[in-house]
């Protein structure tokens, strides 16, 4: 993993917080997923029946 960077800030990993370079870095990380900032966008699949529907 030689050209393997920090996600965060683009340094060097530190093997203690492997993929980040700091623990500032990795709970830069996790603030990011726990705010919502890396949510993936869905689509609405219109072909299937709605969930509560089904349920009746």
């Amino acid at each position: 993993m030689s050209g393997a960077r920090c996600p965060t800030c683009g340094k060097p990993p530190d093997p203690a917080y492997r993929p980040f370079c700091s623990r500032r870095c990795a709970d830069v990380d996790l603030q990011r997923w726990l705010s919502g900032s890396y949510a993936i966008p869905a689509e609405e699949d219109e072909g299937l029946p709605d969930r509560d529907a089904a349920d009746e």
